[in-house]
């Protein structure tokens, strides 16, 4: 009986001890959060929020000249789905680079881009395709083939299509962009079928958000 009371002691004392600590551990806390210097700084103070980061995309000088230079080309006179001239910037220097039907529009190529602000110097290695009656047909039987299919001719829209179409002694290489790789493996299924097309070379490239301008 007696080790019984001892022990019913022992709990009320055990439970009084785990009160006072947890009433203890309450007042702690109220203290931490009335007084600054005790709770030191806050969690904010610690890690501030994180500013979100600014890309800036400037407008380059470089990047400027290429857009006026690639105006420049589309707008020739007589530049068509049968040209394609594409050029490369360094620093104030372009290099000119393609396939033209008419020696006349290499010339003018080279005088419009060279007349432009920041252009020190233009060199021309546009080659001006050979006279061939029989390209010529097989150009005109191309550009149906291509065009008037159901799924490419929302690409002969603008005056110079994005798709342009080189042929010389009957090979075709086909320059430009499109969305799909499906529309860039039907371009040249369209040409290659073709008669007299003896090869079809795809130079074409992928632009998933819409093929440019030129």
């Amino acid at each position: 009986m007696r080790e019984a009371k001892q022990c019913a002691k022992f709990r009320v004392t055990f439970d009084n001890l785990g009160y006072m600590h947890r009433a203890s551990c309450r007042t702690f806390a109220l203290l931490l959060a009335n007084c600054p210097i005790l709770a030191g700084p806050s969690l904010h103070a610690q890690h501030p929020p994180a500013a979100k980061p600014v890309i800036a995309e400037p407008k380059t000088e470089e990047s400027q000249l290429s857009h006026e230079i690639r105006h420049q080309l589309i707008v020739l006179p007589y530049y068509s789905v049968f040209d394609y001239i594409t050029f490369a910037l360094d620093g104030d220097k372009v290099t000119l680079t393609g396939y033209v039907l008419r020696p006349t529009l290499r010339t003018d190529a080279e005088v419009a881009v060279k007349s432009l602000e920041g252009v020190s110097s233009v060199k021309n290695l546009v080659e001006v395709l050979p006279k061939s009656p029989t390209d010529d047909d097989s150009r005109r039987a191309v550009y149906r083939a291509v065009f008037e299919d159901s799924t490419l001719q929302r690409y002969a829209v603008s005056e110079v299509p994005v798709i342009h179409i080189i042929l010389r002694n009957g090979e075709v290489t086909l320059e430009g962009a499109v969305a799909t790789e499906a529309e860039k493996n039907l371009a040249s299924t369209r040409a290659s079928g073709v008669s007299g097309i003896s090869s079809v070379k795809n130079n074409i490239s992928i632009h998933a958000k819409g093929a440019p301008a030129n």
